[in-house]
């Protein structure tokens, strides 16, 4: 008997029609999640211009997941520029077409198309590219002429932190940085990297001593205190160890690590840098007294992984963590030439930035390394912010320098009090 003819194998058969339906369905819904784009919405569309065809009235837009929408423009369209950064409309002014480049930050207001990639857009919101460039490096030199280095001391009743970091010259600074009710507190999340963006909102209670630290306000004019508009910190670990193994297909490598004596994974993002010392490196990074190359050493405070400064005029500045293009975002200046044309009052963190850099490719098994992490809960894991190849004359000139103290081998060298401040730390815009 043909099932499909009685009546209960008609209700089975429509049950089946109806469950194909659904994963139908369900699968039609699936792929639509997968492919939303949260620039493109019903009536408008974000991104950055990728392409101006001004015969044709269309510019394309790139949205930050990579999507191409075109705006198609008439003479009914209306051009307005925002200053970066600002959201309120009554600051916008009129513009057209012809102003508009490419890598200007847009906004296209229209009905989008069903299928999301076309707009005929009655509004064009702009925000230029040069002035965005603009607005970035005063916001970097505001934060260069901060306060930045290692926690040294807490005054939680006063809500004051004192930050201390060295010069090359080994001369210790201190910047105490007061903190009220309405300066912006952000962190660095651990396991990652330090761009400015990524920082989490925190409190002034988080902040402990021994944390990298960067505060961005008013100074007086004897540089010794600085009333904050804005901080960022994080809880880095500088660590090190002898290459046992390279995956870079993966980005990773293996160490044993130099203290423990045990295996360490380090993960390379594709915003890790590696660099290697060039040849004569160390004694130049050794010159700096006896706080050496990380500026750590008497007189630095307690758990320092000392951060350089160096202030007035003329003289280049660190800012803690990673740098553009590159290095990891928010790295203190860096400038032409290489480490001879670094000058004299110049951080430690700064003349790494002069260090050429390297593919993970170019790393080999036996390789010393040391590198900058903001460690996660696993211990035996870790991602590299900055990570530089070629350190055993380091090493061992740290070991030289501490043998007084009954510790000259390399692997009780003390890394993060020696070597803190050459990595530099959290990431400025």
């Amino acid at each position: 008997m043909d099932i499909f003819r009685t009546h209960s194998g008609s209700a089975v058969r429509k049950t089946l029609n109806f469950l194909l339906l659904v994963t139908a369905l369900l699968t039609v819904a699936s792929a639509s999640a997968q492919t939303t784009d949260p620039a493109i919405k019903a009536t408008q569309v974000y991104g950055k211009v990728s392409e101006i065809n001004g015969s044709s009235g269309q510019i394309t837009i790139k949205t930050d997941a990579g999507s191409l929408v075109v705006a198609n423009v008439s003479e009914k369209t209306t051009y307005q520029r925002m200053p970066p950064g600002e959201t309120d409309r009554s600051k916008a002014v009129e513009t057209n077409l012809t102003e508009i480049t490419v890598g200007d930050g847009v906004v296209a207001r229209g009905f989008v198309a069903a299928d999301k990639k076309s707009v005929p857009a009655q509004q064009i919101i702009v925000v230029s590219q040069s002035e965005i460039a603009k607005k970035n490096a005063a916001e970097r030199m505001a934060w260069a002429r901060g306060a930045k280095g290692i926690v040294s001391a807490i005054n939680a009743a006063a809500k004051e932190i004192t930050v201390t970091s060295r010069t090359m010259a080994g001369t210790p600074q201190a910047v105490i940085v007061a903190i009220n009710d309405k300066v912006k507190i952000r962190r660095f999340p651990p396991d990652s990297i330090p761009r400015y963006e990524n920082a989490k909102a925190a409190k002034f209670e988080e902040v402990k001593v021994g944390d990298q630290f960067n505060a961005k306000g008013e100074k007086t004019p004897d540089g010794a205190r600085l009333t904050a508009e804005e901080v960022l910190f994080g809880t880095f670990k500088i660590a090190g160890g002898t290459v046992t193994a390279v995956d870079a297909a993966n980005g990773q490598i293996k160490l044993t690590d130099l203290q423990t004596k045990k295996p360490l994974t380090i993960i390379l993002r594709p915003d890790s840098v590696i660099r290697r010392l060039p040849a004569g490196a160390a004694m130049m990074m050794g010159g700096g007294g006896p706080g050496g190359p990380g500026g750590g050493g008497q007189g630095a405070g307690p758990g320092q992984g000392q951060a350089q400064t160096a202030q007035g005029a003329g003289q280049a500045q660190t800012a803690q963590g990673g740098g553009q293009g590159p290095r990891p975002q928010g790295a203190g200046p860096g400038g032409p030439g290489g480490p001879g044309g670094q000058r004299p009052g110049g951080s430690m963190a700064d003349l790494m930035e002069r260090f050429p850099t390297i593919s993970v490719n170019e790393l080999k098994v036996g390789d010393t390394v040391l590198l900058s992490s903001l460690p996660g809960s696993d211990p035996t894991q870790l991602t590299a912010i900055q990570l530089v190849s070629g350190v055993e004359p380091l090493l061992a000139m740290m070991a030289a320098r501490q043998q007084q103290g009954g510790q000259g081998r390399p692997q009780n060298v003390d890394l993060q009090g020696s070597f803190g401040g050459m990595f530099g730390g959290a990431g400025v815009p």
